[in-house]
């Protein structure tokens, strides 16, 4: 899963990068301090996984991993070459999401580019320049699907639908708020469009208002509305907070996190809010040589899931061997308990994954 990171400057975005990711972004007080986009992968926390590790003690242990892309904080007119220009937006194109941090507390010691907190006009003006940014792209795709439509009319509805998404955008409205057809979302997949990706609005808060209750910070509440109104994700977080414990390690951080009566990190709620938004699950493999967690979309069957192993697996998949994670737990790890009971399944090409699922693909090439 790879996640971008927008958000006007001084938001708190590149503090909140750092945090989450321990890359070592540069983060100050003044604009367009992240000159370069930053990338930070992390570990996906899973704790079937680290069950499995106990269980085999295995020679490679691979969790999976959630890349974060950061880039300079935008502002309005960057997609036309304001601030840090439309270059940054294009780091972002091929990512799975949008994290926009928004500005949710007031602190007189950090700058406002606009002088004054105001979600709702940052909201908007980073939405904006990424719907601007998608016009460009979407005036060259429909300038080449004419004149290709003069030699082949069955481009003539791809011109059609290309014209009415531009309408859509161009009254401002982003394309994830534009009804497709399962044709119109075959076409847009060849057409990276920011506006069109889901979004997460990390609502970034001071301590005080993030322990100890949201309903008096107007700000949040804003971003709030703006979200439902979209059917995005809100998610509301501390930058502050998440760059305190970067450093602490497990021990000390459930015990921070417990003084502050938080159940977990600000990393693990966004990697959550992640997975559902795009319909994600993991699947799982075990054994001495490795223990891994795969993630694929919900609904994937079996043997497209063989192939995010290896494609030959795919090719010539006969049958997956399958215990979910739990029944495995229930007969306290053991396989031979779990066969004798009946809850390692065999399953054929039509069976759909779920999330926990411990796999052993059989195959012949």
């Amino acid at each position: 899963m790879k996640l971008g990171m927008v958000g006007l400057p001084n938001v708190g975005k590149s503090t909140l990068f750092n945090a989450l990711t321990n890359a070592g972004a540069e983060s100050a007080n003044y604009p367009f301090c992240t000159i370069e986009p930053n990338v930070g992968v992390v570990s996906v926390p899973d704790e079937r996984l680290d069950y499995l590790a106990k269980l085999y003690n295995p020679k490679k242990f691979t969790p999976a991993v959630l890349e974060f892309v950061d880039i300079a904080g935008l502002v309005k007119g960057a997609s036309k070459g304001e601030g840090l220009g439309n270059k940054f937006l294009s780091n972002i194109r091929e990512v799975d999401a949008i994290v926009h941090v928004v500005r949710c507390f007031e602190d007189s010691n950090i700058v406002h580019v606009d002088g004054e907190i105001g979600p709702k006009r940052d909201i908007e003006t980073i939405n904006l320049e990424l719907i601007f940014s998608d016009l460009e792209i979407l005036e060259r795709r429909l300038s080449k699907t004419v004149k290709a439509a003069k030699a082949d009319k069955k481009l003539l509805s791809e011109v059609d639908f290309l014209e009415r998404l531009m309408a859509h955008l161009e009254e401002g409205k982003s394309a994830r708020s534009f009804s497709f057809t399962e044709e119109e979302a075959e076409i847009l997949k060849q057409v990276p469009l920011l506006s069109n990706k889901p979004i997460i609005y990390a609502a970034n808060l001071c301590e005080a208002d993030f322990t100890g209750g949201l309903e008096g910070n107007p700000f949040y509440q804003q971003v709030l509305e703006i979200a439902q109104e979209e059917q995005a994700a809100v998610l509301p977080i501390c930058a502050k907070i998440e760059e305190e414990m970067a450093d602490m390690d497990p021990d000390d951080k459930a015990m921070f996190l417990a003084e502050l009566n938080l159940n977990e990190s600000g990393l693990d709620r966004i990697i959550k809010e992640g997975y559902s938004l795009l319909g994600l699950i993991s699947f799982l493999t075990s054994g001495s040589d490795e223990v891994r967690a795969w993630t694929i979309t919900r609904g994937t069957k079996a043997p497209q899931a063989a192939g995010k192993i290896h494609t030959d697996f795919e090719r010539g998949f006969i049958r997956a061997e399958i215990i979910s994670f739990d029944d495995l737990v229930a007969c306290d790890g053991s396989m031979a308990a779990a066969k004798e009971k009946g809850l390692v399944r065999l399953e054929g090409k039509d069976y759909v994954m779920q999330d926990g699922d411990i796999v052993n693909f059989r195959f012949n090439v």
